[in-house]
């Protein structure tokens, strides 16, 4: 019972709960990108995304910026653009041509390049024989995923699958920039502010460059696929990132980073739901790029 006590009061209990919570809210953003793709383009489902959360921090995210440090503007724009706005486009787009379910399967690379990175270029840890072996096993994961929804053949494989690995590189190098940069600042500031240095690149491009307007005035069903992605910014992008930011800066990233662990259950269950074939190859797949990551981050 002490030791119970003793890990309440290191935060440890907090830590797991918040993670448990983020992997739902992003397990679930995977079928609410399906849903906006049914009326509107890879790149205005993640304009919007970002649009949306971003006006919903507006207010704060103006405050922070006129309090934070000079020294802190280039690394919160880099965490607004790889962290989110990036990302947001790539998931999109490899949702065009992958299942939804297939699509948050592959996020859990997520923990092997934010180890990478943080090795490689962060001074993170040794890269050792361990984590090479368990990034093997997770891409090996990768391969058996994509082969089962290739029907077994390489030559069949869907490409579209790069856009998810590299929304995972831009993931890791996120949690990277934001423990190593941003660990003076709140999370709250973090997010807001990265979040609003993307509003008026993703409001031109919305509104003058590309024909969401006109979707949303003449398609079926524009409302619906609109609030849908609305829900995913104001949740699933904006609270979720102050979330994963506090949970960055308590707990590490790599320990945040395990978040992707559980994200692929809430994406089966939703593709499921939806009527999306999932097959055998596809749990295999999953639970050998949870191995590969479980591998790698074996202190944890």
């Amino acid at each position: 019972m002490e030791r119970v006590f003793a890990y309440l009061k290191q935060g440890v209990t907090s830590n797991w709960v918040m993670l448990i919570i983020l992997s739902f809210v992003w397990g679930s953003s995977f079928i609410l990108m399906k849903r906006g793709l049914e009326v509107f383009t890879a790149p205005q489902v993640g304009a919007i995304r970002i649009l949306s959360a971003g006006m919903f921090l507006l207010p704060v995210g103006y405050q922070a910026f006129r309090r934070i440090n000079r020294r802190n503007v280039l690394p919160l724009f880099f965490s607004g653009f790889l962290g989110s706005l990036l990302p947001a486009c790539l998931f999109a787009l490899a949702e065009t041509q992958l299942s939804s379910a297939v699509t948050g399967i592959m996020n859990a690379l997520t923990p092997i390049f934010v180890l990478m990175i943080g090795t490689l270029f962060f001074d993170l840890k040794d890269f050792t024989k361990r984590i090479v072996f368990g990034l093997c096993v997770a891409f090996g994961g990768t391969v058996i995923l994509l082969l089962a929804d290739a029907g077994g053949s390489f030559f069949n494989l869907n490409f579209y699958a790069i856009f998810v690995l590299i929304a995972t590189v831009c993931y890791g190098v996120n949690a990277n920039l934001v423990k190593h940069f941003l660990g003076g600042l709140k999370p709250l500031e973090i997010t807001s502010v990265s979040l609003g240095m993307m509003v008026p690149f993703v409001g031109v491009y919305l509104f003058q460059v590309s024909d969401f307007s006109q979707r949303l005035l003449l398609e079926d069903q524009a409302y619906a696929a609109l609030g849908y992605l609305l829900i995913l910014g104001f949740i699933g992008t904006s609270l979720a990132l102050i979330a994963f930011n506090r949970l960055v800066q308590q707990a590490g990233p790599v320990f945040a980073s395990l978040v992707t662990y559980l994200i692929p259950v809430f994406a089966l269950f939703w593709g499921v739901m939806d009527g999306e074939e999932i097959l055998t190859g596809h749990y295999m797949g999953m639970m050998t790029i949870v191995l590969g990551v479980a591998i790698t981050n074996e202190k944890i």
